[in-house]
C-alpha cells in the first residue's frame, strides 16, 4: 500500500518538501531549500521563477528518495499567493522575473481605478482594488516586458500564480491549471460563478488565453515523472486556504489564525459567499469536487513583526521567547497601549499611511510593560477581524484554531482567548498549510475523506477563556481609542 503522500509548499523564503505519512498521521522527513527575493526599486519584489522550480524539484527528489517512489501516493501543493509569474508555453522558460505578492509596483495604477470598477471588483471577486492582488501585476507585465506582450500576441503567453507554474513545470508542460481559492486571490475570477470574468479581464487588458483552466482543490492535475515512477499531482490550494483545510476549520463559524510576520485569520461561511461591508476579503476557502466552501479574511500587516522589533530594534531580549516571561513579570500593561502600524494598517482598517503608536506612558512605565502591551497589541489586532467577521456573516464564532511562530507564547493565546471569549486550540502538528496540501491529495486520492480530516489533527493544549471579560473589553475599548490615534497621525 502506499502510504505517503508529499506536501510541497512553495513560500514566501522557502520552498519545502514534506512526507505524511498517512498511516502514522504525521510529518517523517522534510527538503527544505531557501529562496532569495529582489528588490530592483523601492517598493519592488522579484524572484527567479526558476530557482523556485529548480529547488521544489530538488526538495520533492529528496522525499520521494527518503520513502521510495513506489511508497508514494501523490503530491499536494500550497503556495504564497497572488504572486505572477510570466512563461513561454512552448519552452516553459520565464520571460521575466516573478512578480511578489508584497510588490507595490503596482499601487498609483490600482488608485486610479473608477470607483464603478472597484464596486464590480468587491461584487465579483469579494476583493479591493489593491496591488496586493494579481490582476495589476500581470497588467504591468503585459505593458513592460515586451517578450511578455510578443507571446501574448501570438498566443505562447502562460500566466498565472506560483501553483500553476510549478505544475506545468512539473507535469513537463502538460498541464496548465490553478485551484480556485488560487484564482481568487487574482482579481479577475468571479467567485460566485467559479470562471474568469471577461469584463475585469478586458478592464485589465488580460487575455484569457494566458490563464490557466481553474479547477477544484481536489482535481489531478497531471503526473510528476520520478526515478522511475509517475506521482500523481493532485490537492492544490493557496497558501492560507491550506491551512484552512489543516486545521479542520470544516464547519460555518470555525476560525484560524496563522501568526507569523503579519495575522492572517480566515472565518468558514459554510455554501454561502458573504459580502463583508466591513474592509474584509470574501474568498473561496476551499473546494472538495464540487462542494464549495467560502470564508472571510482579514490581515493584519504587523505581529510577530513587532515581536521582532523589540528583539532587534529595541534590544528588549535576545530570544522572542523570552517576551512571554516578561510580559508575565507584570499583572497587565500599566496603561501602556501599542498599535502595530509600522507598514500601515490592514484590515479592517486599509490605512497604508497609519504608523505605529505607543502610549499610555509614564514615569512608573518599565520594559515589562511595554512588551506585554506590544503582545496583547496582536491579540486586538485578531479582535478586530473577529467582531467584523460576525458582523458581516451573521455566524457565531465556534472557536479558533493557531498556528505559526508566535502561537508558541502561551501569555498571548491565552490572552487572545480572553479577548475574543472563544477557546484558542493549538495543534500539536504547527505546520497546518503543510498538513493542509498533504489532506487534500490525500482525499483527492480517495485515500481520506472531508469527515475523516478531524482525525489527522491533534490537539496539543486548548487556552479557555476566563469567565469574566469586562476588563478585557474595556482594555479592547482603550486600544480603539488608540488605534484612532494611529489614524489621525497618518493623516
Amino acid at each position: 500500500m502506499k502510504k505517503y503522500v508529499i506536501a510541497l509548499d512553495a513560500g514566501t523564503t522557502s520552498v519545502r518538501a514534506m512526507l505524511f505519512d498517512l498511516q502514522a498521521k504525521k510529518f517523517t522527513a522534510v527538503a527544505k531549500q531557501e529562496v532569495e527575493q529582489s528588490f530592483p526599486h523601492p517598493g519592488w519584489v522579484e524572484q527567479d521563477a526558476n530557482e523556485i522550480y529548480f529547488k521544489a524539484a530538488y526538495a520533492l527528489n529528496r522525499c520521494i528518495t527518503a520513502a521510495g517512489a513506489d511508497a508514494i501516493a501523490g503530491i499536494g501543493i500550497a503556495n504564497q499567493r497572488e504572486s505572477v509569474v510570466f512563461w513561454n508555453r512552448e519552452t516553459g522558460e520565464p520571460v521575466c522575473p516573478a512578480i511578489i505578492w508584497q510588490c507595490r509596483r503596482t499601487s498609483e495604477f490600482c488608485e486610479r481605478i473608477p470607483q464603478e470598477v472597484k464596486g464590480e471588483i468587491v461584487r465579483k471577486t469579494g476583493l479591493r482594488a489593491d496591488a496586493y492582488f494579481s490582476a495589476s501585476k500581470i497588467n504591468w507585465g503585459l505593458a513592460h516586458v515586451e517578450e511578455a506582450r510578443r507571446l501574448s500576441e501570438r498566443g505562447k503567453l502562460c500566466v498565472g500564480t506560483i501553483d500553476s507554474y510549478l505544475i506545468f513545470k512539473l507535469t513537463e508542460g502538460h498541464t496548465f491549471a490553478t485551484d480556485y481559492t488560487n484564482a481568487s486571490r487574482t482579481m479577475l475570477f468571479d467567485i460566485h460563478a467559479l470562471r474568469w470574468d471577461e469584463e475585469l479581464l478586458n478592464f485589465f487588458g488580460v487575455p484569457r488565453s494566458a490563464l490557466p483552466e481553474a479547477r477544484s482543490c481536489t482535481a489531478r492535475m497531471g503526473e510528476f515523472r520520478a526515478q522511475n515512477a509517475c506521482i500523481p499531482i493532485a490537492g492544490v490550494a493557496g497558501d492560507q486556504q491550506a491551512a484552512l483545510f489543516g486545521q479542520a476549520c470544516l464547519n460555518k463559524g470555525d476560525g484560524k489564525i496563522t501568526y507569523g510576520t503579519g495575522l492572517f485569520m480566515l472565518f468558514n461561511t459554510g455554501s454561502a459567499c458573504a459580502r463583508s461591508e466591513s474592509g474584509l476579503l470574501s474568498t473561496v476557502g476551499y473546494a472538495i469536487g464540487d462542494k464549495i466552501v467560502y470564508a472571510l479574511e482579514g490581515s493584519v500587516f504587523n505581529a510577530g513583526s513587532s515581536i521582532q522589533w523589540l528583539r532587534d530594534e529595541m534590544g528588549f531580549f535576545k530570544d522572542s521567547a523570552q517576551s512571554e516571561s516578561i510580559a508575565l513579570s507584570v499583572p497587565d500593561s500599566g496603561g501602556v497601549f501599542f498599535v502595530p502600524a509600522f507598514t500601515g494598517l490592514g484590515a479592517p482598517y486599509w490605512r497604508g499611511d497609519a504608523r505605529g503608536l505607543l502610549c499610555g506612558i509614564t514615569r512608573g512605565t518599565s520594559r515589562a510593560h511595554i512588551v506585554r502591551a506590544v503582545l496583547e497589541s496582536i491579540a486586538y489586532s485578531a479582535c478586530d477581524l473577529s467582531v467584523c467577521m460576525q458582523q458581516d456573516s451573521g455566524i457565531p464564532l465556534n472557536g479558533i484554531r493557531c498556528d505559526g511562530g508566535a502561537s508558541a507564547n502561551d501569555f498571548l493565546m491565552q490572552f487572545q482567548a480572553d479577548v475574543l471569549g472563544v477557546a484558542i486550540d493549538r495543534p500539536r502538528e504547527r505546520e497546518s498549510t503543510a498538513l493542509g496540501a498533504a489532506l487534500l491529495c490525500a482525499v483527492a486520492l480517495g485515500l481520506a475523506d472531508e469527515t475523516s480530516v478531524s482525525d489527522y489533527r491533534v490537539c496539543e493544549r486548548k487556552f479557555t477563556p476566563a469567565q469574566q471579560r469586562e476588563g478585557f473589553l474595556r482594555s479592547y475599548s482603550a486600544y480603539k481609542t488608540a488605534v484612532n490615534r494611529a489614524l489621525f497621525t497618518g493623516k
